[in-house]
C-alpha cells in the first residue's frame, strides 16, 4: 500500500525489531513455564521484558478434503457450534482457506501481524488455541490475543487500526453476534481486514472457492495451549518466528471512544444531574465488560446501571439480540409495553432516563427512554440531525456522507436532505460501509468522513473503527441529552422529548419488520420468485379497494459501489404505495444472510406520515 498507513506499519516493525534486538542484548533471564490445562505439558511464557529460547513445535502439515458450505454470509460463516467442534478439520479448513486468500490479497505474502478474539460464547477458548496454531504454522509473526480471549468486535477493529500504529494487516472474529451459543447454538468466524473493515465479497467469494480446493492445511503438532487468562503482556514463542501476545482488550477501543465524545463533560452531566440514570443490558456478551470500563470507570455511573454485564458462553441461556422480544427485562423496567408502546401504568419519573442494551458481540444496540423506544432508523436520524452534540462530528463540521442499508426507513434520508449531506443507501451488511467509510484512505477517492451510518437490525456507528459500535450509539444519545440539557431547568429534556420534536419537524416514519425464521429454504425462495414473477418482472397489480392504497411500483435492489465500483444484485424486493394524501409506504422482502441453519424470509413495512 502506498498510503502514510503503511508507512506507519513499516516504521512500528522497523521499531519493534530493533527493540527485541535491545532486550535479547541487556535482558537475561530464567524461563518461566505455564502449565497445559489438558495435558500437564508445558509451554514457554515471557513477559514483556523480551522473549525467551524453549522447545517449540514442529510444524506439520496435515492432509485433508474440501468441505462444502464454507461460504460466509453478509457477516462472516455461521454454523450450529457442533460444526465447528465435531466435524474433522473444520476450523482448520476455514482458517487456512482465510489465510491462503489474506496471503494472496497481500502480494504473496503472509500477513505478519492478526488479531484472534472472540464473544465468549461456548467453544470460542477452543477455537482460539487451534487458529493460533494454524496461524503460527503458516508464518504469522504476530499473533495478538486479548486477555481471556474475549473482545468485542467493535475492539477488534479498533486494535487493528491503532495498535502500534496499525501493524495489524487483519482480525478473526470468532462471533455469531446476536445469535444463540452454547450447545446445540451458533458458532462463526469472520474476518476483518487491514483497516478493521469486514472482508469484502471479493475476499469472501475468493475465501469459498479455496475452500473448494483445499487439499492440505498446516498446524503445529503436539503443541501445547495458550494460558489465555495470563498477564497482558504476556508472550508465547510458537515457532522460532511465531509468538502470541496477550493485550490489553479496552486500551486502543476506549482511546478511540474518547477522541469520539467529551469524557469530561458527560462525566459532570452524570454528576450535576441527579434525574439523569442509565440502564444498560450487556446480555451476557462481549460488551458487558466494555460498558463497566467506560460508563462506570471512566463516567462515574454506578455498578447498578449494568444489567446482565457478565460474559457467558450461553448467554444466561437468553438470546443476546437487542430488540423488543429478547431484551425484555430491559423493555418492562423503561416502562414500556412489549409492543415498544408506552406503559401508562408506570410512573415514568421512577424509570430511568436513557435504556440500552448491546448484542453477543457488542456491536448492535438498543436504545430507550422513559415510556419511548427508539427504532434504529430514527435513532440513525436523530443522531444525524443532532451532529453537533457529538466532538466527533461537531469539530470536522459535521458528517460528510451518510448511509442506511436499503430495508432501513427512509428517516435518515429526509434529514440528510434538509441538512445537504450525501446520503447512500446500500446492501444489508456492514461491509458496504467500510468502503465509503475508507473511500479516501483505501481508494483515494471522495472523502466521506466524518460518516455515520446504520441498519435498522440494531446497528449504528461512525468512522471512528470500521464496525457498528452498540456503546458508541450509547454515548451519541448521552451526548444529545447532554446537549439538550445545558441550560438548567426544573424539568430534564428527555428522549421521549427529543424524538417527539424531532417528529414534529421531519415527519414520522412509522417501521415494522417480521421475520419468518429457519423456514425451508426451497419454500423461502419459492416466495420471493413469486413476488419477483408477479410484479417486479410482470405486470400484476393488486385489486382496487376502499383503502385507496396505490402500487406504483415494484423493483429488485441491486447496488453498484460508488467507490470500487462493485455490483451486488438480488438484495431484496421492493413493493412501492402510494395512500390517497400522497404519503409514500413499501413493503420490502429479503431473505437474511445471518442465520445458522434453514432460510430467513424478512418482511418489512414502512408509511411515512
Amino acid at each position: 500500500k502506498t498510503n502514510t498507513r503503511a508507512t506507519m506499519r513499516f516504521s512500528s516493525v522497523a521499531i519493534a525489531a530493533l527493540s527485541a534486538i535491545v532486550a535479547a542484548s541487556a535482558v537475561a533471564s530464567g524461563d518461566a513455564f505455564v502449565p497445559n490445562a489438558r495435558s500437564g505439558t508445558f509451554l514457554s511464557r515471557t513477559s514483556t521484558a523480551g522473549l525467551k529460547s524453549s522447545t517449540l513445535a514442529s510444524v506439520t502439515t496435515v492432509q485433508t478434503k474440501p468441505i462444502e458450505g464454507m461460504k460466509p454470509g453478509t457477516s462472516g460463516l455461521r454454523k450450529k457450534v457442533e460444526v465447528w467442534k465435531d466435524e474433522p478439520n473444520y476450523v482448520e479448513n476455514f482458517i487456512q482457506s482465510l489465510l491462503d486468500t489474506a496471503k494472496e490479497g497481500n502480494n504473496g505474502e503472509m500477513p505478519h501481524t492478526l488479531v484472534v478474539g472472540g464473544d465468549g460464547r461456548y467453544y470460542n477458548k477452543e477455537a482460539i488455541q487451534t487458529i493460533c496454531r494454524v496461524l503460527a504454522a503458516n508464518g504469522v509473526k504476530d499473533i495478538w490475543v486479548p486477555k481471556g480471549g474475549i473482545m468485542s468486535t467493535p475492539a477488534v477493529s479498533a486494535v487493528i487500526r491503532r495498535r502500534s500504529g496499525g501493524q495489524a494487516l487483519g482480525g478473526i472474529v470468532l462471533t455469531a453476534s446476536h445469535n444463540p451459543g452454547g450447545p446445540g447454538q451458533d458458532f462463526g468466524i469472520k474476518y476483518n481486514e487491514s483497516f478493521g473493515q469486514p472482508a469484502g465479497e471479493e475476499f469472501t467469494d475468493a475465501l469459498y472457492e479455496k475452500s473448494l480446493k483445499l487439499s492440505t492445511y498446516k498446524t503445529l503438532a503436539d503443541s501445547a495451549d495458550i494460558d489465555l487468562d495470563a498477564p497482558v503482556g504476556t508472550e508465547y514463542s510458537l515457532t522460532d518466528s511465531s509468538k502470541v501476545t496477550l493485550i490489553d482488550p479496552f486500551a486502543e477501543y476506549v482511546d478511540a471512544l474518547k477522541e469520539s465524545f467529551d469524557f469530561d463533560a458527560l462525566k459532570s452531566f452524570v454528576e450535576k444531574n441527579p434525574s439523569f440514570s442509565l440502564l444498560y443490558d450487556g446480555m451476557h456478551g462481549a460488551g458487558g465488560p466494555f460498558a463497566q470500563r467506560v460508563l462506570v470507570e471512566e463516567l462515574g455511573l454506578p455498578s447498578s446501571s449494568l444489567l446482565r454485564c457478565d460474559p457467558r458462553e450461553d448467554f444466561g441461556q437468553c438470546h443476546p439480540d437487542p430488540n423488543l422480544t429478547y431484551a425484555a427485562d430491559l423493555v418492562k423496567k423503561m416502562g414500556l409495553n412489549p409492543d415498544g408502546s408506552s406503559n401508562e401504568s408506570i410512573d415514568m419519573s421512577e424509570v430511568p432516563a436513557l435504556g440500552a442494551a448491546n448484542d453477543g458481540d457488542g456491536d448492535r444496540n438498543l436504545i430507550a427512554g422513559a415510556g419511548c423506544f427508539v427504532t434504529p432508523s430514527d435513532s440513525l436520524a436523530l443522531i444525524c440531525d443532532n451532529w453537533k452534540a457529538i466532538p466527533h462530528f461537531a469539530k470536522q463540521g459535521g458528517p460528510k456522507g451518510v448511509a442506511r442499508s436499503m430495508p432501513s426507513s427512509a428517516a435518515l434520508d429526509v434529514v440528510a436532505e434538509a441538512r445537504d449531506i450525501p446520503c447512500f443507501s446500500t446492501p444489508t451488511g456492514w461491509k458496504f460501509f467500510g468502503n465509503l467509510m475508507s473511500s479516501k484512505e483505501l481508494f483515494d477517492k471522495t472523502d466521506y468522513t466524518p460518516f455515520l451510518c446504520g441498519e435498522e437490525s440494531f446497528g449504528t456507528g461512525s468512522d471512528h473503527i470500521r464496525e457498528k459500535d452498540g456503546l458508541w450509539a450509547v454515548l451519541a444519545w448521552m451526548s444529545i441529552l447532554q446537549n439538550a440539557n445545558e441550560e438548567a431547568s426544573d424539568k430534564m429534556v428527555g428522549v421521549k422529548d427529543i424524538v417527539m420534536a424531532h417528529w414534529a419537524k421531519y415527519g414520522r416514519h412509522f417501521y415494522c419488520r417480521y421475520d419468518f425464521e429457519a423456514v425451508d429454504s426451497g419454500a423461502a425462495n419459492e416466495v420471493m420468485d413469486l413476488i419477483r414473477t408477479k410484479y417486479v418482472e410482470g405486470s400484476e397489480s393488486p385489486e382496487k379497494d376502499e383503502s385507496g392504497i396505490n402500487l406504483e411500483s415494484a423493483e429488485e435492489f441491486a447496488y453498484t459501489d460508488p467507490v470500487d465500483g462493485s455490483q451486488t444484485s438480488k438484495q431484496g424486493l421492493i413493493l412501492s404505495f402510494t395512500y390517497p394524501n400522497g404519503d409514500p409506504a413499501r413493503v420490502v422482502f429479503r431473505l437474511s444472510g445471518t442465520g445458522s441453519a434453514g432460510a430467513t424470509v424478512r418482511m418489512y413495512l414502512e408509511k411515512f406520515e
